[in-house]
Order: C-alpha cells, then structure tokens, then sequence
C-alpha cells in the first residue's frame, strides 16, 4: 500500500517557540515537529540561534531550521493569525478556561483546513510564558498530567501538542499492515486433517478420544482467522513432526 501524504493544511499551523534558552531544545522541538508533519517554526528571540546543538539535536529535521523564521516579539510571531493557543500548566488571573490538547485539536483542524493561519505558543523552558504573552494568545492549553509531579521539557510538551494534531489530521496506519491472504476453509479443514493424521501417526490419540479432541481443533483454527502464509508453516511443522517421530532427521534438519 502506497504511503499517505501529510494533508497540506497542516503548512496552515505554525509553532512558535518564546524566547528559548537552549538550542538543544529548539532542535529537539523540530524533531518533534518533523515527525508529525508540521514544518512552520517561528522563534522568538532564542538566545542562541543557529547553533550546532539545535542541527545536532534535530536529528534529520534540520530543514525546519533552516526556513524557521526568527522574530523580536510574539507580536511579529502571530501576524496573520485567527487563533493563537498559549501552552500554560499556570494558574493565572485570565478569564479564558484551559482545555487540552485533545480537547482543542478538532477545532484547530477545521479552522486550517479552511485556511484560517493557527499558532500554537511555547514558553521559555524555566519561566513559561509571562502573562504578557499569554494575553496576546486566545486560547488557553494545559496538557493534563500527574497533578503531583508535572514537568515536561519544552520538546516534549511539543511532542504531545503536535501528536494530537497529526493523530486527529486523518493519517492512519494502514500503510504499515503487512498485506495478507487469509486462508480459505478449504485450506483451514485440509491442515486440521493433516493435523489429525499426524496426531494419529505419532501415538497422540492413545487413551484420549481423537474425534472429541479434533472437533475442539478445528474450532480452535477457524476461530484464529489463519493466513495461507501460516497454514504453509504449519503443515511443514507438522511434516517435519512426523519425519522426527519415523527417525527421518538428518543432523542438518535439527540444526545441530
């Protein structure tokens, strides 16, 4: 099955990063970036950019470095925005309510699939955003965690931001299943006589009853929902079953 493309509505949502101390993290942050399809990067007065660590750290997305835009205040950041998410874990004198990501992420894809331009806001990585800065946002995120220990690195609170986007874009996982045939009845009945007769060959039926135990097999395989693949390795298992019972095995067939 052929790759899905990333949905180019994504190109309509942008993560800005506000005044990042370390250039580690804002290489790590495009990693995370990267790999859930977003590739607009603002920064926001990092203090140290471009920097080695942050093409180190970036592991094969540093072409999001490359094009990331850098800019002096949040302002500049958000032209051009309808709606600009500040990620805070803060409790804060502001009338928005916080809700997650999760909760936030259906609303955020239908307004970039129509083309409305979407940021998602981080703060510096010991100070968070200030309340200057959430204010120049309209929507409040607060990514739940343990209410006792809660302390996410700022590529982390990336990644999980960014995963819920790409999770609810409409890319599913369907490229990655191996294509399979499944096994025919046919198929399923002729390994469990094969099966039978091998059970029968090697004394197994001995003081059980055979016609009893087979009718649980057979209920056992078809409910298994075989591939023909599987079928062929069982019924050469069960060849080699027999070969091993009759003294058949050379040392090359054991492996030894």
């Amino acid at each position: 099955m052929n790759k899905p493309e990333v949905p180019d509505f994504l190109k309509n949502i942008r993560i800005v990063l506000a005044r990042p101390n370390h250039p580690g993290n804002i290489g790590s942050a495009a990693r995370a970036m990267k790999t859930m399809g977003l590739s607009r990067l603002v920064l926001v007065a990092p203090r140290a950019f471009p920097d080695p660590e942050a093409v180190t750290l970036a592991s094969g997305a540093a072409d999001l470095l490359e094009t990331a835009r850098v800019v002096k205040t949040l302002a500049e950041a958000l032209e051009g925005v309808t709606v600009a998410c500040a990620l805070t874990s803060r409790r804060r004198e502001l009338t928005m309510e916080p809700v997650t990501p999760r909760e936030a992420v259906p609303d955020l894809l239908a307004r970039a699939r129509t083309g409305e331009e979407i940021a998602i806001v981080f703060g510096n990585e010991t100070f968070g955003l200030s309340i200057e800065e959430v204010e120049c946002c309209n929507r409040l995120l607060t990514i739940a965690g343990n209410p006792d220990y809660f302390s996410l690195n700022l590529a982390m609170a990336v990644q999980v931001v960014t995963y819920e986007l790409f999770s609810q874009a409409g890319v599913g996982v369907e490229h990655l299943r191996q294509e399979a045939e499944p096994a025919t009845l046919d198929e399923v009945e002729g390994f469990c006589g094969h099966l039978d007769q091998t059970m029968e060959h090697i004394g197994y039926y001995r003081r059980r009853n055979g016609e009893r135990l087979m009718r649980r097999m057979r209920s056992l395989f078809h409910r298994a929902a075989l591939q023909r693949e599987e079928i062929d390795i069982l019924r050469g298992f069960l060849k080699q079953v027999q070969r091993a019972h009759d003294g058949q095995l050379r040392d090359t067939d054991r492996g030894e």
